[in-house]
């Protein structure tokens, strides 16, 4: 007869530092200051924003030493490289200690260029946009005349 701590899932072991040997994936990414809540890291990979590898990963999928996360936060998506399986959230300062950001470079760059743009994507229906919005649109779809006005281009054809 089996002992019903024999259907438990594997503890895991803590090494010389305290660190387990795995974690799970939502309590890894709110420990590790990635996500600010486990709720919202648990929603994220449950919406197919967390993967590991090429494949989208559960919230309860255990995490290891080495295997890089990729997080969706549009407009980029960062990658992560765990260090360390942690499941206690961590002050700020340790958090080099936990992963190393392997986010290619060109994504810095796409955010840069969203910032720069200042143009903010309004979803449909979401609200009238602000005067300075309003302000905005009308200059960009209003037809351009060349450098001339319709007030000086009065011309007599008399004087001909």
């Amino acid at each position: 007869m089996k002992n019903k701590a024999d259907n438990k899932a594997p503890q895991t072991t803590p090494d010389a530092k305290g660190a387990a040997a795995t974690a799970r994936l939502d309590k890894w990414l709110w420990a590790s200051r990635i996500f600010k809540t486990r709720s919202i890291a648990a929603d994220a990979c449950k919406n197919g924003r967390v993967t590991i590898g090429t494949a989208n990963a559960k919230p309860s999928r255990p995490l290891k030493v080495g295997e890089v996360v990729s997080v969706k936060k549009p407009p980029i998506t960062y990658s992560f490289r765990v260090l360390k399986c942690i499941e206690q959230r961590v002050g700020a300062k340790l958090v080099p200690e936990i992963y190393e950001n392997v986010t290619d470079p060109k994504q810095y760059e796409l955010l840069e260029m969203s910032r720069i743009s200042g143009f903010v994507d309004r979803a449909r229906g979401t609200g009238r946009p602000t005067k300075k919005e309003r302000r905005a649109l009308d200059d960009f779809t209003a037809p351009t005349l060349f450098g001339f006005d319709d007030d000086e281009d009065e011309f007599d054809f008399d004087e001909i």
